[in-house]
């Protein structure tokens, strides 16, 4: 499967924000990447630089490459409503994403490993495919033999976060899908309606 394996930190400084979580490296280094980073004066950017660095942050934050990406994003220009607020609510309920807001990994990359390898199960199946979209209703469970691996229950004991669209039995170390959430619930920093613009070009 394709996906992002290059530099993190250099992402995230190029960004401005930590886009993969906390990063100490980043905490030093605030500044864009590069020879001349931190003397380089941001020259004011375009329009159409705004919009692309929005559609960017987006990709890296959630792990998605550009086919996956614009795949979605017609999948959300076909839906009715808005298709800014369709695009973020179609990617939180992609599998990998789901699994990472419910705790059970500690960064979505860790999330889409533990999906490939089998760990997971959906409405009591085993799924191997971290861009699967759930619907509301849908049941995200760790597999029985998989309840014991160190990555998934050090992250569960680190679990903070707890998001209204989401139920977790810890118990049971599963969780319901219960809706898409409202865009002022999700709480990553992207521009959608930049990237709507983009692609509307």
């Amino acid at each position: 499967m394709a996906r992002y394996t290059g530099p993190r930190t250099k992402i995230a400084r190029k960004f401005g924000e930590p886009i993969y979580g906390s990063d100490k490296s980043f905490e030093k280094k605030k500044f864009p990447p590069g020879q001349h980073g931190q003397a380089r004066k941001r020259a004011k950017m375009s329009e159409y630089g705004m919009q692309l660095q929005e559609k960017q942050k987006a990709k890296y934050t959630y792990g998605m490459l550009e086919r996956q990406f614009k795949k979605l994003f017609q999948k959300a220009a076909s839906k009715k409503g808005i298709t800014g607020k369709n695009l973020m609510q179609l990617i939180e309920s992609r599998l990998d994403n789901v699994v990472f807001r419910f705790g059970i990994a500690p960064t979505r990359a860790a999330a889409r490993q533990l999906v490939n390898h089998r760990h997971i199960l959906v409405n009591g199946e085993i799924c191997n495919i971290p861009s699967r979209l759930l619907v509301p209703g849908d049941i995200v469970a760790v597999r029985e033999r998989s309840k014991v691996l160190e990555v998934v229950t050090n992250s569960l004991n680190g679990r903070t976060n707890q998001f209204s669209w989401l139920e977790w039995d810890g118990a049971q170390m599963a969780g319901k899908f219960m809706n898409y959430p409202e865009r002022e619930e999700i709480p990553e920093t992207i521009n959608e309606q930049a990237i709507v613009e983009l692609y509307s070009k």
